[in-house]
């Protein structure tokens, strides 16, 4: 559930009353936190849903405490949450664990909170429960408070997403022993799943690994099929660190031999789309423009139709969060923000392609966390 001591930079007392001080200016009077993401990242416990209340409260107004089944108390203690200083309110069985959260939270705000935000995941037994305890309050989601805080990375967390990269370009590095003509993608999944955890994760998020046709669907798993000699094939693969922090990076290969000119020409295209929005990473550049920049390439190609997705989500704690590199999102790059740069070409019924880095915005432009080659790889049969 967690070490007693995080890296420096991971967790502190500051990322709590940051948030108490959002959600001031917001208006908002509570954020509650269950197991998740938005958990870990406030205070550093990583605990595990279940139907037993367990939440982070942080008041506008006086020091937040934790509400935790007394059978889980200890594993605060044993994790960088205990180090914090919090109060932990431990409730017993037979105890009414939202009633507890809301007498103590009625005591430092000196009445009953009118609003109260609760994490977008938060399960809904847990946040109906908050909202059957506060019947006064307006329920809201808290990612108006937590992304703000997440969207931007401090230099620990930029240097765990850099250690998470480096681990899994390790893992595209030994694709050539695992990725062959003859085997299915399951098997190959189950290998590149193995390498995963021997290169310094700790957790598989995802193996998609896309032979052929099925590389045309960019969210595909794995599958029987077996890899013939001349398929294209994505695999897009990622894990989770001791610390919590994720990978994703995506490498497109041809196996066994070189593939035709017309996938040569188009994947050309990919690779100059990919290689132009990471470029136009800096900040103040809105987001929507690396999107924008990615997709102008391909379309002024011709192949504007079979690019079926956004450019790029954020990535820290989750592998997808706040920013999204979309059309429509207007927001600011600011150093910090660390996002996928992920084109793709996808053709129905024949093959596809994705080229994918995490970047990091910097004072100066962009720095990105993974290496190896983005040319269509060819490996031997």
């Amino acid at each position: 559930m967690g070490s007693l001591v995080a890296p420096p930079g991971l967790v502190s007392i500051d990322r709590l009353h940051s948030a108490r001080d959002v959600a001031a200016e917001l208006g908002l009077d509570l954020v509650v936190a269950t197991p998740g993401s938005d958990l870990r990242y406030l205070c550093g416990y990583s605990a595990h849903a279940m139907e037993r209340l367990t939440a982070l409260a942080v008041p506008a107004r006086g020091e937040p405490f934790l509400v935790v089944p007394r059978l889980e108390a200890p594993m605060v203690g044993a994790s960088p949450a205990g180090a914090l200083g919090l109060q932990v309110v431990a409730w017993d069985e037979t105890d009414d664990a939202f009633d507890l959260l809301a007498r103590e939270v009625s005591l430092r705000l000196g009445r009953a909170p009118a609003r109260v935000a609760v994490g977008n995941r938060t399960w809904a037994e847990h946040a109906l429960g908050v909202q059957r305890a506060l019947p006064g309050a307006t329920l809201e989601l808290a990612a108006p408070v937590v992304d703000r805080l997440r969207t931007v990375k401090n230099a620990a967390e930029i240097e765990e997403l850099a250690a998470a990269g480096a681990a899994i370009d390790r893992v595209h590095a030994r694709m050539a022993g695992i990725l062959r003509v003859g085997r299915t993608e399951a098997e190959v999944g189950a290998d590149i799943a193995a390498a995963i955890l021997e290169e310094g994760h700790v957790g598989v998020d995802f193996t998609i690994v896309g032979s052929g046709p099925n590389g045309a669907s960019p969210h595909h798993d794995v599958s029987d099929r077996v890899i013939g000699a001349g398929d294209v094939v994505v695999v897009d693969i990622g894990g989770e660190t001791a610390t919590g922090y994720r990978s994703d990076c995506t490498r497109t290969y041809a196996v066994g031999e070189q593939p035709g000119a017309e996938v040569l020409e188009w994947y050309g295209v990919l690779q100059e789309a990919q290689a132009a929005a990471s470029a136009a990473v800096r900040p103040g550049v809105p987001a929507q423009e690396i999107d924008a920049v990615a997709r102008r390439v391909i379309t002024d190609a011709g192949w504007g139709e079979y690019f079926i997705h956004r450019t790029g989500h954020g990535i820290g704690l989750d592998t997808h969060e706040a920013p999204y590199i979309v059309e429509g999102n207007q927001t600011a790059l600011v150093p910090g923000m660390a996002f996928s740069v992920e084109p793709g070409i996808y053709l129905p019924g024949r093959c596809g392609a994705r080229i994918e880095d995490i970047v990091v915005c910097t004072e100066n432009g962009v720095r990105t966390l993974n290496g190896g080659p983005r040319e269509l790889v060819v490996l031997p049969g």
